[in-house]
């Protein structure tokens, strides 16, 4: 092994490493406020709790939101089946995932090298 491909080997699994405690660990840290575009989209109304379900009263762009068809999903809402405590191995499914399919896009992209 080269020393150019063991600094990639070391960098890689150094980034998988910090991509993994990043969405494992500091995810259940992460604020669970609505975000700038639900900020924006709520402003003039007032979420109030009805029959157990919140519903927005007043005048805003987010009152004609209707969910998403991909809303019940297993990994919808950065959690696993709705369960906030899953909040964090939803960030690590998700890391394993993207990881294994930049590594295949990356590898059938990847033009053979030909050695001298």
């Amino acid at each position: 092994m080269t020393t150019s491909s063991r600094i990639r080997s070391r960098f890689l699994v150094g980034f998988a490493i910090a991509a993994l405690l990043v969405a494992g660990v500091l995810s259940y840290f992460a604020s669970s406020s609505p975000d700038g575009l639900d900020s924006a989209t709520q402003r003039g109304c007032e979420v109030v709790d009805v029959d157990g379900a919140e519903q927005l009263v007043g005048d805003c762009i987010a009152q004609g939101a209707t969910d998403h068809h991909l809303s019940s999903s297993p990994f919808a809402d950065y959690s696993i089946r709705g369960d906030s405590a899953l909040t964090g191995v939803a960030g690590v499914l998700g890391v394993v995932a993207v990881f294994i399919l930049a590594g295949l896009l990356f590898r059938a992209l990847a033009r053979p090298r030909r050695e001298p």
